[in-house]
């Protein structure tokens, strides 16, 4: 995340104060009046925090996908129009799509991945 806040030139105080939110966070559980041991956080965006969709909105601006792509809060749909005739090169699309999503920290939700195919007569 900080190299994508670098890369957009913001100002050293912004990323400091933004690596120092992010750096040495602990958390726990507490279910009824059982508490969990604190647990070291490596990674993520505490929820609910107002950083959250900001930092959400840059890491997934950089995906950079060569098909047709629209991107809404967590939510891309790639599209491509083919003739009758033409081969899909949506299987590609899509495996850019992994590729740069894992090189960014992100992960697809296979899960809640759709394929929908349109087709238009005349």
């Amino acid at each position: 995340m900080v190299a994508k806040l670098t890369a957009l030139g913001l100002p050293a105080v912004i990323m400091r104060c933004t690596y120092a939110f992010l750096s040495n966070r602990r958390q726990r559980v507490k279910i009824g009046d059982v508490v969990s041991e604190w647990l070291e956080m490596s990674a993520g965006m505490p929820q609910g925090s107002y950083l959250g969709p900001l930092t959400f909105v840059i890491l997934i601006d950089s995906l950079r996908l060569t098909c047709m792509t629209h991107k809404y809060v967590d939510d891309t749909t790639m599209t491509e129009f083919l003739n009758k005739s033409d081969i899909s090169w949506m299987q590609t699309y899509v495996d850019e799509l992994v590729q740069q999503s894992t090189d960014s920290g992100m992960i697809v939700n296979a899960r809640k991945t759709k394929e929908c195919s349109l087709v238009q007569l005349y």
